[in-house]
């Protein structure tokens, strides 16, 4: 008994490490080399690249490719069709191989809304919000809320995922908050 579920239709390659529970559904494809941690989903026709990494209780949606250069931390959301990128300057004729991959990390707890387009060699920041059909084209800051073409931030969202208003303090779950030199943290 492997601890995970694999869809019949679904390719995974040698090499790859599978967390226990973690359920991957139909027509993926987990190439060799990566690593998935426990409790993840991967929906619906979803690539996860040579070595890549992905960390525990991630949520990838349907119709989502996790390129080279790519890293997940735990809790990531990936909405259904966003993009990730891992080469800035791409040509059919002169490719560059695995070498010449540009990293991107999405740290712990940050949602990735759907269509949203994440350009390589950025970070995003822990607990991050990500608008559906933003275009990330620099590093985002932690509970930074991102929207448009190119993202910009807009404000600030709590852990639980609702935007900060006045004063911090989460309307929902009441987590309080405060900026520190730009930053926001928890109080």
């Amino acid at each position: 008994m492997a601890g995970y579920f694999v869809h019949e239709s679904s390719y995974i390659d040698e090499d790859v490490k599978i967390g226990e529970g973690t359920k991957i559904w139909h027509f993926c494809h987990v190439q060799k080399g990566a690593q998935i941690g426990k409790n993840c989903s991967l929906g619906q026709n979803v690539n996860i690249a040579n070595n890549v990494k992905i960390g525990n209780r991630v949520k990838i949606q349907n119709n989502v490719s996790v390129y080279e250069g790519v890293e997940l931390e735990d809790y990531v959301f990936c909405g259904p069709s966003m993009v990730f990128t891992n080469d800035l300057t791409p040509r059919s004729k002169y490719p560059k191989g695995s070498a010449a991959y540009i990293r991107t990390l999405v740290k712990y707890g940050a949602t990735i809304g759907a269509n949203a387009t994440i350009v390589c060699g950025h970070t995003i920041g822990r607990w991050a919000m990500i608008a559906s059909g933003a275009v990330v084209t620099k590093d985002v800051p932690d509970y930074a809320l991102m929207v448009g073409v190119p993202a910009r931030q807009i404000g600030w969202v709590c852990e639980c995922g609702i935007p900060l208003k006045q004063g911090f303090k989460c309307k929902s779950c009441h987590r309080e908050y405060r900026l520190n030199n730009d930053k926001l943290e928890e109080a």
